[in-house]
């Protein structure tokens, strides 16, 4: 079977399965994990831009795609073409056991999907009760921008129990917040993530320093892994571990 990934997270759950690059023939340059392993596997070109000729010489029996990263051009293009495609569509940790399961079915690997899954549901039967505290995580820092209650990112917060605010219910759910706004949402504990903007401990003080001068208890400032917040698929069990014990550090 060849198989080519336009979903970073979704390569590296591919090798998870037990493929190798004998099967994944096309990626994309975010595709970094399993470090080594992808570096064997060619590049098609980035998630909104892949290159069509690069995947048509690829002759794929499957491409595997996400409804948010990649385009729908791209997705129409595919059946134009007749390759048959997996697209993978979650937008909680609850709904990613059952695309593993579909997925490993499309590449047969069942039994691999499968174990992935129950370990995924075994870290959902641990999540807390929704306690009173407010997360929520920020993406990008000029402009300041955040992932809110509707996305993968604030949805993995919400399985360690906090409430993660819904600013901007009409937009792309990733609004441009302030620290007034911030504090406005009654935000208790900020996540500043790793990817796509790699926050500074610089930044993070200086964010946590204008929240001090509009408020007299400013969020709890977390650094984190961003891949532990968006990175669904294989990884999704061990994201929540290491989510959870970064919050037992504090």
């Amino acid at each position: 079977m060849r198989i080519v990934s336009l979903v970073p997270s979704l390569t590296l759950t591919l090798f998870d399965f037990g493929l190798t690059s004998e099967s994944i023939v096309g990626r994309t340059p975010w595709c970094i994990h399993p470090k080594g392993d992808v570096d064997d596997v060619q590049v098609v070109g980035g998630t909104k831009t892949p290159t069509l000729s690069k995947i048509k010489a690829a002759r794929p029996d499957l491409v595997v795609m996400d409804r948010d990263e990649n385009p729908k051009a791209v997705y129409e293009w595919c059946q134009e073409q007749g390759f048959p495609t997996f697209v993978c569509h979650v937008r909680h940790p609850r709904d990613v056991p059952d695309m593993l399961r579909e997925l490993g079915a499309a590449v047969g690997r069942e039994e691999a999907a499968e174990a992935f899954a129950v370990a995924i549901e075994g870290e959902l039967a641990l999540v807390p009760v929704q306690g009173s505290r407010t997360a929520l995580p920020l993406i990008w820092h000029d402009p300041l921008m955040a992932a809110n209650g509707t996305t993968y990112a604030g949805n993995m917060l919400a399985c360690l129990g906090f409430k993660v605010p819904n600013i901007e219910p009409e937009g792309t759910g990733y609004p441009v917040v302030t620290p007034d706004s911030i504090v406005e949402n009654g935000v208790t504990d900020l996540f500043l993530s790793s990817e796509p903007h790699e926050f500074t401990t610089s930044e993070g003080q200086a964010l946590h320093d204008a929240l001090a001068q509009r408020t007299d208890q400013p969020p709890v400032v977390h650094f984190i892994d961003g891949e532990d917040l968006t990175w669904m698929g294989s990884r999704t069990a061990t994201a929540l571990q290491r989510l959870r014990d970064t919050l037992d550090a504090v």
